[in-house]
Parts: C-alpha cells; sequence; structure tokens
C-alpha cells in the first residue's frame, strides 16, 4: 500500500470517529499553578535548562548550516515532504518569545503549539512527552534566556493530504500516548536515569526504530534500527541507516558498556570512528555530557533485549569472488586483508562494526560512496589519510559486490548488497 492510499485509507476511517476528534477536548496541561516545582532560582534554572537543551541536542536542528543559534529554518526530508525547524528564540513575532512555560511543556508532551495546532511529530514529542515538568520548566528559562532572533519560520512543502494539521489528531489517537517518565523501581537509579536520558531527551529511538507507512514508529522492533534521510553532501540528501541498538549480535551485543561510553563522549572506540548524521549527535550532546550520564545511558542501552533482524541468504559465490578482487586493490591496505584495521591507518570491519553489520546498508554505502566524513577538525587526526571516495570510481554493481563481500566475510553475517541499493544511494 503506497503512502497516499495509506493515508486516504486512515482519513476514511476518521469520518467514523470524528465526533470523537470534534468532541474531545484537546490533550493538554492546564494553565493552573507553577510549571516546576522546585525552588531553584531563576539562574539555577537556566544552568540546568542549557544542560537538558545539549542533552536534547536541540541546537542541531533548530540551527541551520551558518544560520542563528535555535532560529530554526533546518531542513527535514520526510517520506511527506520537507518540513522546517521552527524558529524557538524568545523572539515575540517569529520565535517563541510570547509562549509561557505551560506552552512549551503542551509541544513537548502533547505536540501542541501554544495557538493548539498540532505539530508534526517530525519535532519528536513523541519521546518529548516523558520530559518531567521540572526540566520543561528549565529548558523554557534556558530558551527565554538566549538572544532573540527575528527570523520568520519557513513554509512546509508537504502535500496534500499530509499537509493537513487537523489530521494529526487521528495520527495521534493511532500512534501516540503522552504521559511523563515512569520510574521503574525494580532498576537501579543509574537504570532509570539512562532511561530517561536515551527515551525521552535524547530521544534515541527517533532515528534507531524502524517506521510504519504513517511514520510511526515500530513498538515490536524498538531501537531495532531504523532509516531517515540526511546529508551526504551539501544540497544532496539520501537515506541513512541507523543501526540496532539492542543486544543483537548485530547491535551493541559486540560492544561493551567502555565501548559505549568511549564512543558517545570521543566519537571513537576500539572499533570505528563516528561519521555521518551521528556526528552531530555526539559533538553537540553526548561528548557534552557528564560522565555520569554517559555511564547510565550506556547501562540502559546494554540491557535492551536483543532484537535480531531475520536470517539471510547466502551470497552468490561470483559476487563474493568479484567483492575479494575489488576489496584487495582497493581497501585492502588499509583495513588489511584480515579485516582488522591498523590504528594508523583504518577501522576495523572484521567485527563490532554496527554499520557493516547493519540489516539496511545505507550508511556503509554512503561512506563507501562520499567517504565517512569525520567528526570534526578540532579533534585529533584519527587516520593518517582520510577515507577515498569512490562514487566515481566503482560502478553499482561493482560497488554492491565489494559491500556484500565485506558483510559476509570474516566473523560477518550481514545480507547481500543489490546494485539497486547502491543506485538509490547515489548523486547523479
Amino acid at each position: 500500500m503506497s503512502l497516499l492510499r495509506a493515508f486516504v485509507f486512515i482519513s476514511l476511517v476518521a469520518l467514523l470517529v470524528v465526533l470523537v476528534v470534534v468532541f474531545k477536548p484537546v490533550n493538554r496541561d492546564s494553565d493552573a499553578g507553577p510549571l516546576a516545582a522546585s525552588d531553584a532560582t531563576e539562574a539555577e534554572l537556566i544552568e540546568r535548562g542549557a544542560y537538558l537543551a545539549l542533552a536534547g541536542n536541540c541546537a542541531s536542528c533548530h540551527t541551520a548550516a551558518g544560520g542563528e543559534y535555535m532560529a530554526g529554518g533546518l531542513p527535514f526530508d520526510t517520506p511527506f515532504g520537507t518540513i522546517y525547524s521552527t524558529n524557538i528564540t524568545p523572539d515575540t513575532a517569529t520565535g517563541i518569545g510570547d509562549w509561557s512555560d505551560r506552552d512549551l511543556l503542551n509541544s513537548m508532551r502533547h505536540g501542541l503549539r501554544a495557538n493548539g495546532e498540532h505539530l508534526y511529530p517530525v519535532f519528536p514529542y513523541t519521546a518529548f512527552t516523558q520530559v518531567s515538568n521540572d526540566d520543561a520548566a528549565a529548558l523554557y528559562a534556558y530558551l527565554q534566556s538566549i538572544p532573540a532572533v527575528e527570523q520568520k519560520n519557513a513554509d512546509n512543502d508537504v502535500s496534500f493530504p499530509f499537509n493537513q494539521r487537523p489530521l494529526m489528531a487521528i495520527w495521534k489517537l493511532l500512534f501516540f500516548t503522552p504521559g511523563a517518565f515512569e520510574v521503574d523501581d525494580e532498576k537501579s537509579n543509574e537504570w532509570n536515569r539512562g532511561a530517561y536520558l536515551v527515551e525521552a531527551l535524547a530521544h534515541c529511538s527517533a532515528c534507531h526504530t524502524p517506521r510504519n507507512l504513517l511514520g510511526a514508529e515500530i513498538a515490536t522492533a524498538h531501537m531495532a534500527g531504523g532509516e531517515y534521510s540526511d546529508r551526504v553532501m551539501p544540497g544532496v540528501y539520501k537515506p541513512w541507516s541507523a543501526p540496532n541498538l539492542t543486544a543483537s549480535s548485530r547491535g551493541l551485543g559486540a560492544w561493551s558498556k567502555e565501548d559505549l561510553r568511549a564512543y558517545l563522549q570521543t566519537a571513537r572506540n576500539g572499533f570505528l570512528e563516528s561519521f555521518g548524521p551521528m556526528n552531530e549527535v555526539i559533538l553537540h550532546s553526548t561528548r557534552h555530557l557528564t560522565a555520569k550520564d554517559v555511564d547510565a545511558m550506556a547501562v540502559y542501552l546494554k540491557s535492551l533485549p536483543a532484537v535480531e533482524p531475520p536470517p539471510v541468504s547466502e551470497p552468490d559465490t561470483v559476487v563474493m569472488g568479484r567483492g575479494r578482487t575489488i576489496y584487495n586493490l582497493h581497501c585492502g591496505t588499509c583495513h588489511l586483508p584480515t579485516g582488522e584495521g591498523d590504528p594508523e591507518m583504518a577501522p576495523r570491519l572484521n567485527r563490532g562494526s554496527l554499520v557493516v553489520q547493519a540489516e539496511n546498508p545505507a550508511s556503509m554505502i554512503n561512506a563507501i560512496l562520499y567517504s565517512p566524513e569525520a567528526p570534526r577538525a578540532d579533534l585529533p587526526e584519527k587516520w593518517r589519510e582520510p577515507m577515498e571516495e569512490f562514487q566515481y570510481i566503482l560502478d553499482d554493481e561493482e560497488l554492491a559486490a565489494v559491500a556484500t563481500f565485506i558483510r559476509h566475510s570474516w566473523e560477518n553475517r550481514a545480507g547481500p548488497v543489490a546494485p539497486e541499493q547502491v543506485a538509490r544511494q547515489r548523486w547523479e
């Protein structure tokens, strides 16, 4: 079923529940009473809110390249069209200067604008709903303290019927349950803190969980790996695959808590160096968190039960042979014939690479086509030479063959890559 047909079907179903939608009050927090229960001073709230904004990686989404801090304008390429992040500076004309702390809470808890309009879940209120009232108050205090920027919000380019915001009420009835995070008394304080950071503030599932045709996360595959569109080069957006973060042998089951901590704090561990969209998550968020909070995130993530990908078919022997030849010619010098990698030349490919082992090879293909983008220039160089980009060297069949060889050699047992999958990632 196409996305359009699926949405039309839901729209027809909506006719049966229209009375509920029309006459049921919009679910939102009232304006009664103070939002924050703590006795923190304004300065303390702002300091805390600044930290929470880092944990939520707000700047990466609400600051466009070359734009003013938190002034919005960053495009998100979705299956439903292009949606732009909004201005969340305290400008009263174009930002959230006229919002109350309850308005901010309602945007996070219920996915509602201050005027009651439904927000699209590109703003991940499906995760932010779990943020506590106290933390929402601190975030509000911080956002009201940053410089106001007068910048009009860009118009979304979303096709009919997806551009009809009232239909989000149906989507919420089907896929969204608002509510603050609830502590699990059977778990440790560290585990609960990690769960709060991962599931609420850091909204990791927004990228790392697959979605259905209507853009809702599939609960039965929570953190098992997702797909989203992001930049592969300036002005060019292609799919990326976020790897499996469960205890699967092809996910975080291959990493220790120490491996995960090092990656979140430094963008590197003994297996690999960050590249692609994850760079912004680490550089703008997790590396700024306290060691205690990063440890808590690692503890929680390592506790997620394994969601195993489906069995894979055996690659064609001819394709594997061709892939081995291409690998030895272009890759083996740095990654070594054994796939072990070299501490000075290139990361290992033979085990522990969540990108290589991912069910969806999109990110691996992007790395080969466009070369992995280093985390940032102010970090010490990890490798002696940056990886070459192969978009002009290997055709679709050649790249598919070498990717298949890597994904099914040594200790790797991921699926074959088809030339069509490479063509989908290639910029023309």
